[in-house]
């Protein structure tokens, strides 16, 4: 792939840093966990205070030139790994406890300005979407899914109430012709869905989260994510998870809110005097931090983050294995293609 030939940092902007940076309390040094490095905002941060010492991971190679700037500016203190944050385990020691870990689960702005990578629908290049590390592309999904799946696919994974109709005219125009183009893609959602002036969103915005979320199996990623990492955490730590639309949201409340200290018994599967010992973190404060409105108009790409943390509590680690029973048929969907 070739990088832009403007410098990276000009194309990315850490969601809600000054909120993360006031969480982390890095002033205060501590070992960190940077699970979606990106355009390195986050990481950069932590590491100008000079007791800190940052891991980061990112699927995507474009974020390598940006982490060996950093690991040439800080090489005592910063490591970057090119691999998924849902393989933590498998680079991490067991041994390893880290104070804060970061996950900023949207797309870097580096990411939707590649016009060639199709995740924008500006975009005149092929419907790619992965995202780094992925094995199928949003092309071949398009023009080999039969209709059931690709329903299943644009109506839960997007949301997306006239998933049907899109499908229906995905289905024709293929027999006439390869859907290649990102163009291609936008117009048969143009000619599907009727169009709502009272929205602000892009009508192809629920399609395209749709597909961008099976090419890369962000659910299976993110609930594999955040229960690994949470092995890491040390008592007192901080998991910190920015999320952009309703279904991260919606697991990480859920993860935060039935793992945590008080809260009900996260399944009736569990015998109701083990409540209080299948929990992982302190009693959790159900609170969201928004961007605020100068972050808005400076990156309106910010405008539909949320922000959650919870801290971990003295109890040993196990494998919250009812998070993916509860979210199963988003896991099930992704598994579509093995």
């Amino acid at each position: 792939m070739i990088l832009p030939h403007t410098s990276l940092e000009n194309f990315h902007f850490p969601v809600m840093l000054d909120e993360v940076i006031k969480i982390c309390k890095p002033e205060n040094g501590g070992d960190f966990i940077d699970c979606t490095f990106g355009g390195g905002g986050y990481s950069e941060e932590i590491l100008k205070y000079p007791n800190t010492k940052v891991i980061a991971f990112d699927r995507d190679i474009i974020t390598k030139p940006l982490a060996e700037r950093l690991k040439n500016k800080y090489s005592d203190r910063f490591n970057f790994h090119n691999e998924k944050f849902g393989n933590i385990d498998k680079v991490l020691n067991n041994n390893f406890k880290a104070d804060i870990i970061i996950f900023d689960l949207g797309l870097s702005n580096f990411q939707l300005n590649d016009l060639e990578r199709g995740f924008s629908f500006n975009s005149t290049g092929r419907i790619d979407m992965g995202m780094g590390l992925s094995s199928i592309s949003a092309e071949h999904v398009v023009n080999n899914f039969d209709d059931l799946s690709l329903k299943k696919i644009i109506k839960i994974l997007g949301e997306e109430k006239e998933a049907s109709k899109i499908v229906r005219n995905i289905l024709k125009t293929r027999k006439v012709k390869k859907i290649s183009r990102v163009t291609d893609l936008v117009e048969i959602i143009k000619r599907s869905k009727k169009k709502d002036f009272k929205k602000k969103i892009n009508i192809c915005t629920k399609t395209f989260q749709a597909l961008r979320i099976f090419v890369n199996k962000e659910m299976t990623e993110l609930i594999d994510g955040i229960t690994k990492a949470t092995k890491y955490l040390k008592f007192g730590g901080k998991i910190i998870i920015v999320s952009f639309h309703s279904l991260e949201d919606k697991i990480v409340k859920h993860y935060f809110q039935n793992y945590s200290a008080g809260r009900p018994n996260p399944s009736r599967y569990f015998p109701q005097k083990t409540i209080e010992d299948n929990n992982l973190f302190e009693k959790y404060k159900n609170m969201i931090l928004k961007p605020s409105v100068s972050e808005i108009k400076k990156n309106p790409a910010s405008r539909s983050a949320k922000l959650r943390f919870a801290i971990r509590n003295k109890r040993q680690f196990f494998n919250p294995s009812l998070l993916k029973l509860k979210f199963n048929k988003y896991i099930e969907i992704e598994n579509l293609y093995a």
